[in-house]
């Protein structure tokens, strides 16, 4: 059975050079994992505004945000590890449970 899809979601807006930076980084770990990515314009809400403004761009996995500014191939490939890690971990505790 496959994993279950990682969501990712990373912040951004138009005209923001980092933003155009991390999701080339995204995108070329992409094809490793279980990836589901949604790319969120902050500029589309007004609350995303508020809440990022030039903190962009923000990257979350599973809801839980990974990295800010800037991130490397390595450092974000390490953070997946470990999410997928961490879940096998859940459901071997889970398993036991039963």
């Amino acid at each position: 059975m496959p994993p279950e899809p990682i969501v990712a979601e990373f912040y951004t807006k138009e005209g923001c050079g980092l933003c155009h930076e991390m999701k080339h980084v995204i995108e070329q770990v992409r094809a490793e994992y279980p990836l589901v990515l949604r790319e969120i314009d902050i500029t589309s809400d007004p609350s995303l505004v508020a809440r990022f403004g030039e903190e962009i761009p923000v990257l979350f996995l599973d809801g839980r945000k990974a990295c800010k500014f800037q991130t490397s191939e390595s450092a974000l490939r390490r953070r997946l590890d470990l999410l997928l890690f961490q879940r096998r971990l859940r459901t071997t505790a889970l398993g036991s449970d039963r």
